[in-house]
């Protein structure tokens, strides 16, 4: 009686949202007795009938194993398409990745390896720090996987040998910021990089690892044959003084088995004889050449491999005189060109002509670039919506790309975004400026009475919601998110007019009415259709 009372006295909206809650709590009851997971909302039941997109979409890694097979790591494991994208095949909650974010991706030594990762709070600190899982390798297509730790040290590996040299070293016993960032593969070893882990190798398909020695900050080149005295230390510890940026690694680029291009905090590093048990390394930096990189901390690098040119993602570290942007050599490293200042850059892409004609695509965190003239002018990706559905990509930041020649007359570019996976489809008479196709981690078709929200659970420090709907022939729409109390949290649209396309998609960053992150917890958000019917869901806002 008390709570009819109560119901009575509010307001016509919270009387609603608290009939939604009652109707929700009693619809989760019922799918609980079915034994069916509702805990992931109408997107995943409808993605567990038919997987027509990736499992997420932040779409950080994409390789192409073959014309056939693409690979997605996403912050949802691992996805993969045999068939163009028509649909896929998720490894999330599988018992090989479970809940598992995907760092890193790569084909080699007959198998496809997958790096996984997760956030953990710092028990000092209270922050969100990456923590490193390992990594996974299937060599019959995905079927069955194996499982390696993350390499991480004992704490008595306190000495490494290199040449005759021999230097103390830091070890790195958490896995806490100690994920790999990149992987490269050679003849018979495979080869792996991270902040904490620097670089490390292995040649029994990931059985054992050996740490790799790269230059201290001070030193431009080191040889076995050298004299040497100092710390492989990434940071400093009870075992060294030192901290080597040049030691923290985020990128990796093997070239044929010999050389290899490593990107750290302190510059590029190159070897010409990767096969040697101690490698010679030569480092690049922004103050070490006449014509250097940009900035010193690399977080990507690729190969053009028809000429041959180096294309890296040179980003400010710690110099006054570095800066964003891309650097690019065409011959081995000796000189750099730099373009796209400014930019912040996660990855590169090519599309091979027959002509001999390469276009270089850079994904940055302000938007996706193109250059067919090696870097010396660049034109930006238009906005990005789909052919069909005509719904907006309305990505933050680009994260990944690669491009995919099919023959002659098709070519795709698959791009990875914060906001969803996406192919553009180029033919002789077309270009990328006209057809598109977008993936969203759920792209179940709607009717005119429902709605769903996703993802969903939702993190507002890395993604936004997205509230799909069906406008029907309603032109304005409303919506307004709640709390569990049924407080007014937030106001996303009023009367907000919409096009003809039936299907709609808009957005929540997650932030209150003053700008403020929302703390975790149970959310409604209230769909107002022109004159129809409210249409209610249920939000769970975890970080």
């Amino acid at each position: 009686m008390n709570t009819i009372k109560k119901i009575m006295s509010m307001s016509k909206i919270k009387k609603e949202l608290l009939l939604v809650i009652f109707v929700l709590l009693g619809f989760a009851s019922y799918l609980n007795a079915q034994c069916i997971p509702s805990n992931y909302g109408i997107e995943n039941r409808l993605r567990k009938i038919s997987d027509n997109t990736p499992a997420s979409n932040v779409a950080e890694r994409i390789c192409i194993q073959s014309k056939d097979i693409i690979w997605i790591g996403t912050g949802s494991g691992l996805s993969k398409t045999t068939d163009a994208g028509a649909s896929w095949t998720n490894y999330y909650n599988t018992e090989a990745f479970g809940k598992e974010s995907i760092s890193a991706v790569a084909y080699g030594l007959g198998a496809i390896w997958a790096a996984t990762w997760h956030m953990v709070v710092d028990e000092n600190s209270g922050e969100d720090i990456p923590y490193g899982t390992g990594l996974r390798y299937s060599v019959d297509g995905g079927i069955t996987w194996l499982s390696i730790p993350q390499p991480v040290d004992n704490k008595a590996d306190s000495i490494i040998y290199y040449g005759t040299n021999k230097l103390r070293a830091v070890p790195q016993t958490a896995k806490q910021n100690n994920f790999t960032y990149d992987i490269a593969i050679t003849k018979n070893t495979i080869w792996i990089v991270s902040f904490g882990g620097g670089i490390r190798k292995s040649t029994d398909m990931g059985k054992t690892w050996q740490r790799v020695i790269l230059p201290p900050d001070y030193l431009d080149s080191i040889s076995p044959g050298d004299k040497l005295s100092f710390d492989l230390s990434p940071v400093s510890g009870n075992l060294s003084k030192e901290t080597n940026l040049n030691h923290r690694v985020f990128s990796i680029l093997a070239v044929g088995d010999d050389t290899l291009y490593v990107g750290t905090a302190g510059g590029i590093n190159k070897t010409t004889n990767a096969k040697e048990q101690y490698p010679s390394w030569e480092k690049f930096n922004r103050t070490n050449q006449q014509k250097p990189i940009s900035g010193n901390f690399i977080l990507a690098l690729d190969r053009n491999e028809i000429d041959g040119t180096i294309w890296a993602g040179t980003w400010k570290a710690e110099g006054q005189n570095e800066y964003w942007a891309v650097s690019s050599s065409g011959n081995g490293g000796k000189t750099w060109e730099t373009f796209l200042t400014d930019e912040k850059v996660h990855d590169f892409g090519f599309r091979y002509y027959s002509n001999g004609v390469t276009d270089v695509f850079a994904a940055a965190e302000s938007g996706l670039y193109r250059s067919s003239n090696n870097g010396m002018t660049w034109i930006a990706a238009p906005k990005i919506i789909d052919s069909e559905s005509k719904v907006e990509v309305r990505a933050t930041s680009f994260l990944s790309v690669e491009c995919n020649v099919l023959n002659s007359n098709t070519t795709e570019i698959w791009i990875g975004t914060n906001d969803g996976l996406v192919k553009a489809i180029e033919t002789p008479t077309s270009s990328w400026f006209e057809k598109w196709k977008v993936y969203f981690a759920s792209s179940g078709t709607v009717t005119a009475s429902e709605s769903f929200a996703f993802p969903n659970p939702f993190n507002p420090k890395t993604d936004l919601l997205r509230v799909k709907y069906n406008l029907e022939n309603a032109s304005s729409v409303s919506l307004r998110i709640f709390d569990f109390g049924m407080n007014l949290v937030r106001t996303v649209l009023q009367n907000a007019s919409r096009g003809v396309n039936p299907e709609q998609i808009d957005y929540w960053d997650g932030k209150d009415d003053v700008g403020k992150i929302v703390p975790n917890g149970v959310y409604f958000y209230r769909l107002d259709i022109g004159d129809g019917t409210p249409l209610f869901g249920k939000i769970l806002v975890m970080m």
